[in-house]
C-alpha cells in the first residue's frame, strides 16, 4: 500500500453541503434586501471558504463593511443550520470504516470554517479522522498548504505517503502545492471536463475506487 494517509476535503467530497450553505446566503442576503441566489450559482461560489462565498454572492461594488454585514448575518444563520439538508455521500462511511480498519490514517482539510467542520465531522464521521482542519487563524486557506502541511506534521506522514481527495479546483493546486499526489471525486460541485482543464489527472466516480487505490 503506497499512501498511509487519506486526506479528503469537505464539502462536495465527504459531505454534500450545498442546500445547507445555499440556505443560509439566501437568508443573509435576505435579511440585507439582497437578491437571492440560484443553487447552480452558490455551486460556482462554493470552494474558497465562506468569506470568499459571501463576496460572490452579494451584488458588485458592495463596501467592505456592507459585505462584513452580511457575512457575520451567515455565519451566525449557517453555525446554527448547518446540518440541516446535509447528508454524508453514498459510500464514504463505508469507505472511511474500511481504510481504518486496514490501517490508513485519515483527515479532513477544508476551507470551510473551523467551528463548522468539527461539529459536522463528529456528526456524520464521529471517530473515523485522525485530524480535522477548517479555516482558522494563523492557517492559510486552500490552495495554500498550511493546514495539508499541518496534518503531515501532526500525524508524522511524509508527503509521498498522503494522498489528497477533492472536488474542486482548488483541490487539485492544494494537491500541487503541499507536495502531494491527489484524487479529484467526479460526485461534487464540479463538473469533470472543467476540472481536467484545471490539471486534474487522477479521478474517481465511486468511493470504492479510492478503496482499491488504497488497498490495491
Amino acid at each position: 500500500m503506497a499512501y498511509k494517509l487519506a486526506i479528503f476535503d469537505l464539502d462536495g467530497t465527504i459531505l454534500n453541503t450545498l442546500e445547507d450553505l445555499a440556505d443560509a446566503v439566501n437568508y443573509a442576503l435576505g435579511e440585507h434586501d439582497f437578491p437571492v441566489r440560484t443553487i447552480d450559482e452558490v455551486r460556482r461560489f462554493v470552494g474558497n471558504g465562506i468569506r470568499k462565498l459571501v463576496e460572490r454572492a452579494v451584488p458588485a461594488g458592495l463596501e467592505k463593511e456592507e459585505i462584513d454585514r452580511v457575512h457575520e448575518t451567515f455565519s451566525v444563520y449557517y453555525q446554527q443550520h448547518c446540518a440541516d439538508k446535509t447528508r454524508p455521500y453514498e459510500g464514504i462511511l463505508p469507505l472511511l470504516q474500511r481504510l481504518r480498519a486496514a490501517g490508513c490514517l485519515t483527515a479532513v482539510v477544508s476551507n470551510k470554517a473551523d467551528e463548522a467542520v468539527q461539529p459536522l465531522c463528529r456528526r456524520y464521521y464521529d471517530g473515523l479522522f485522525d485530524y480535522a482542519v477548517g479555516e482558522r487563524p494563523g492557517i492559510g486557506r486552500k490552495p495554500a498548504p498550511d493546514a495539508v502541511l499541518e496534518v503531515l506534521r501532526r500525524l508524522q506522514v511524509d508527503a509521498a505517503h498522503a494522498v489528497y481527495i477533492g472536488d474542486s479546483e482548488v483541490d487539485i493546486q492544494t494537491a500541487v502545492n503541499a507536495g502531494l499526489d491527489s484524487i479529484i471525486v467526479t460526485w461534487g460541485f464540479r463538473d469533470r471536463a472543467y476540472l481536467e482543464s484545471q490539471g486534474g489527472r487522477r479521478f474517481v466516480d465511486r468511493p470504492e475506487e479510492i478503496e482499491e487505490i488504497f488497498l490495491s
